[in-house]
């Protein structure tokens, strides 16, 4: 989604020991803060039991960290993703679970961490189109199987439809109910075939 320093983010996509402490320590302090306060750079390196100089050696700035958990949360969700496609034998059911993992991120701590985290990145440029394409990856080969004759431009418009309506249920913080899942499965399914 946003250009990492490279000695935060490394070249395949692995965060360094030191940066993983720092982000984690800040998704702690946003979780706990929720939208009632932003946690400060002295809280997050205080936190993570580290120094502003290992701060600054990863993020020129607190904005680039909060850019950069945007950035290790859709990377996270999409191998979670991928794992629970895997455990599927057929394109349809590879479908179901995407569209469901992903709304799933609109309930319970989940839901409350992501509004957190977008609070807190207000000031933060980010891309969701690139979360969406890296999540529309893993329905290409879904939608191929399901009879897509263009399963690349038919995954990418799905993956949009999808993350746009997570975003909407985040900014309501009204996640999908299960006749909603229910809706947007049969859509998702709808897209793939042709």
């Amino acid at each position: 989604m946003i250009l990492l320093m490279e000695n935060a983010i490394l070249p395949e996509g692995e965060v360094s020991p030191e940066a993983r402490r720092l982000l984690d320590a800040a998704l702690e302090l946003i979780r706990h803060g929720g939208t009632r306060s932003r946690p400060r750079v002295a809280d997050i390196v205080a936190e993570a039991g580290l120094s502003n100089d290992a701060f600054y050696r990863h993020f020129p700035s607190k904005d680039d960290l909060v850019a950069a958990l945007i950035t290790d949360g859709a990377r996270r969700l999409a191998r979670h993703l991928a794992h629970q496609m895997g455990r599927e034998d057929t394109a349809e059911g590879q479908v179901r679970r995407w569209a469901e993992g992903i709304l799933s991120q609109a309930r319970g701590e989940t839901g409350a961490a992501t509004v957190a985290v977008q609070w807190n990145s207000e000031r933060v440029k980010t891309n969701q189109h690139d979360a969406s394409e890296t999540l529309a990856g893993l329905l290409r080969g879904p939608f191929a199987d399901l009879g897509s004759d263009t399963p690349e431009l038919d995954a990418s418009l799905t993956a949009h439809a999808v993350v746009g309506t997570l975003a909407a249920c985040l900014a309501r913080r009204e996640p999908p109910d299960q006749a909603d899942t229910e809706r947007i499965v049969a859509f998702c399914l709808r897209a793939a075939s042709r």
